[in-house]
């Protein structure tokens, strides 16, 4: 089996047409089917049933394509660190991350991260939890940092902690002048600000399922691009939001924050390659082990365990 007739086969898998695939490739046909019958032969088994119009794939053919996938985007995921390394001339890293983290411990961990990783370039790129999984597989970034729940066979994803949710508002406004947390169903009663707007699933979800989970249906104004935009509008009275804790931090003027009564909260997780042992990983996870617990967090059950689990396989 060779990696070319794994992309032969993704392509006829996803165009359902040799012409087309072929076309794709820029390859004749013939050459095409060719290699997928030798693939077929090598499996032992039809991938393709070609007696429907478009093709469809076999049962063992939708077996193979997952494999199929991750086997290639585990390839390219390698090609491409091996470029960056090459390219700089030392070992480099990429950090995938949400907006609301930088509100929060992200920039202190990147800041603990270069002081045990110097002879490691470090870079830095916003992206939603969503966009991290194809960036993760694609080996455009090495780690992400987000908070929605993605399963995929090809990614670890390590809860890092729970964040408390507060509800943003203007200085103004006169929720802001009650005593205590404030109840969803009073919450819900204001024009609500959800961000981002896209892509989706993405916090603006979770959002809106805090909401539908106690039976509430929130009055929804505006839907932000971004998380700045959101917390902009809440300071110019167009209405309220939901954020992360972090967000506290964002200095902007004319805002107040409060906590809610049914204590909502929003995950963080590291996410990285579920085969990636390199050391800049490594050194992540240790240095989260280390930090957490002087901000008053647990050290992260997943991390201790991902970082027991190399250490045997190092000693192995």
């Amino acid at each position: 089996m060779e990696m070319r007739q794994l992309r032969y086969f993704v392509a006829v898998a996803s165009e359902r047409n040799f012409s087309r695939a072929a076309e794709k490739l820029h390859m004749a046909q013939p050459p095409l089917s060719r290699q997928i019958q030798m693939l077929e032969a090598e499996m032992g088994t039809e991938l393709i049933d070609r007696t429907v119009r478009p093709l469809k794939l076999t049962a063992p053919g939708r077996l193979f394509l997952k494999q199929a996938e991750q086997i290639l985007a585990h390839a390219e995921a390698a090609k491409k660190m091996i470029e960056r390394s090459a390219h700089s001339g030392k070992q480099s890293v990429v950090f995938g991350f949400v907006a609301s983290t930088m509100y929060g411990r992200f920039p202190a961990l990147i800041r603990g991260f270069r002081k045990v990783a110097q002879d490691v370039e470090i870079n830095l790129i916003e992206m939603s939890s969503l966009e991290q999984i194809p960036a993760l597989k694609e080996g455009r970034i090495d780690a992400g940092f987000g908070t929605q729940r993605f399963e995929d066979p090809a990614i670890t994803r390590v809860l890092l902690r729970e964040e408390d949710m507060l509800v943003a508002m203007p200085e103004t406004h006169p929720l802001a002048q009650e005593n205590g947390p404030l109840p969803l169903s009073r919450i819900a009663q204001e024009p609500q600000i959800l961000y981002p707007s896209l892509p989706r699933p993405s916090f603006a979800d979770q959002v809106l399922a805090v909401f539908h989970d106690h039976g509430i249906s929130p009055n929804i104004a505006h839907e932000a691009r971004e998380l700045h935009i959101a917390i902009g509008l809440v300071a110019a009275e167009e209405g309220i939001a939901m954020v992360p804790e972090a967000v506290r931090r964002s200095r902007m003027d004319g805002l107040c924050f409060r906590p809610i009564v049914e204590n909502p909260t929003s995950p963080i997780f590291m996410s990285f390659r579920r085969d990636d042992n390199s050391r800049p990983i490594r050194q992540m996870m240790e240095v989260i082990c280390d930090m957490y617990p002087g901000w008053g967090y647990a050290k992260p059950e997943g991390l201790r365990k991902e970082l027991e689990k190399r250490d045997a396989l190092s000693r192995a």
